[in-house]
């Protein structure tokens, strides 16, 4: 059974977190001579003087409305980056323990993993780009902290079975973490709506894909109570900056707008497809529930430096295990699709 206290690393347990200026009152004030600011402001039109609110109350209100789940369930990163470090420096021992990763994956969970010393264990996923739970049972030890799943996939772009994953929740006594960055885009419902049955889970969302807020850099976590306190006090105290904070609240009032843009994204999808398809050079185009697909070619370099001559950049994915031969598109607009349809053309 899921204990925190028994993945938890002991110096975290025993943390004292950094107090700021802005933790140690409550309310309002007038004057601000706490946290040696510049009193005169900013030069600039808006005045960002003021260090920004460390828990960023106002953001995490609204992204409650638009969620259903409290305020006290949500952590806001610099990015999910930041929330998958923090998963890493709070629950796993450097050179002792270790998570498991089911590539083909986002490479950032290895990255991190990296960084902070910690053994990684890769099951690959099924040909069909499912979990292997047979594989991950078997690779799961003592020191297993975390599991990583990323659904809807990168870079295959298909969620992952639904079943699968409550059964690592269910007999998995470390954490899962459910990353979905694409879930707007997908058929498939969120796990955040299971946050109150698995005190064991963790989701990861953004703001950078459906929002269009990459340059913001701001991302979320869901969790139980107790996993966010962690995150929160392992945290640097004001990791989303001020603007960031402003803009993203300015931009989740627009739900309408942003999905109308999932609408005609899901749209031009099946357009490209269905495009890409005429092509003798495309082998296969895996299913996606994602804002981008898979295509498997008969000569994946040769197409991507080609489009990169003619100033169009794809990401080639031909490396990876499992996607051998492939390139990830991503869905542009319906004159950027059209574009790389007409290049592809006169490829040869």
């Amino acid at each position: 059974m899921f204990n925190l206290n028994n993945i938890l690393r002991e110096n975290i347990k025993n943390l004292t977190p950094y107090s700021s200026a802005r933790d140690e009152f409550q309310g309002e004030a007038s004057v601000y001579l706490d946290a040696n600011e510049n009193a005169f402001g900013s030069p600039l039109e808006d005045q960002y003087n003021r260090y920004p609110d460390p828990l960023q109350y106002n953001v995490k209100k609204r992204l409650s409305e638009i969620k259903g789940l409290p305020v006290r369930n949500i952590f806001l990163g610099n990015g999910s980056d930041e929330a998958i470090d923090i998963l890493f420096r709070s629950f796993c021992n450097p050179g002792v323990d270790n998570v498991i990763l089911v590539p083909p994956t986002y490479g950032m969970y290895e990255v991190s993993a990296n960084i902070n010393d910690i053994q990684t264990k890769k099951v690959s996923l099924t040909e069909e780009f499912q979990l292997n739970l047979e594989g991950i049972a078997e690779a799961i030890d003592q020191n297993t902290k975390l599991i990583f799943i990323c659904s809807p996939n990168n870079p295959t772009g298909n969620s992952i079975n639904r079943d699968n994953v409550e059964t690592l929740l269910n007999n998995f006594d470390g954490i899962v973490v459910v990353d979905e960055a694409y879930i707007n885009f997908s058929r498939q419902k969120t796990f955040i709506q299971e946050l109150t049955e698995y005190s064991n889970l963790v989701v990861l969302q953004t703001l950078s894909k459906a929002w269009g807020l990459a340059g913001l850099r701001v991302g979320m976590a869901f969790a139980s109570e107790e996993i966010i306190e962690v995150m929160n006090k392992v945290k640097p105290p004001y990791n989303i900056n001020e603007s960031s904070q402003q803009l993203a609240l300015k931009a989740l009032a627009n739900v309408e707008q942003v999905n109308g843009w999932i609408k005609e994204t899901l749209l031009q999808r099946d357009k490209l497809v269905l495009a890409l398809k005429a092509f003798d050079f495309v082998l296969d185009i895996y299913p996606s529930d994602a804002n981008f697909i898979l295509v498997k070619t008969t000569d994946p370099k040769g197409i991507y430096n080609f489009l990169v001559q003619k100033g169009i950049i794809v990401r080639d994915r031909s490396k990876i295990d499992l996607c051998e031969g492939s390139l990830r598109i991503t869905v542009g607009t319906p004159a950027e699709n059209e574009t790389l349809i007409d290049t592809l053309k006169n490829f040869k």
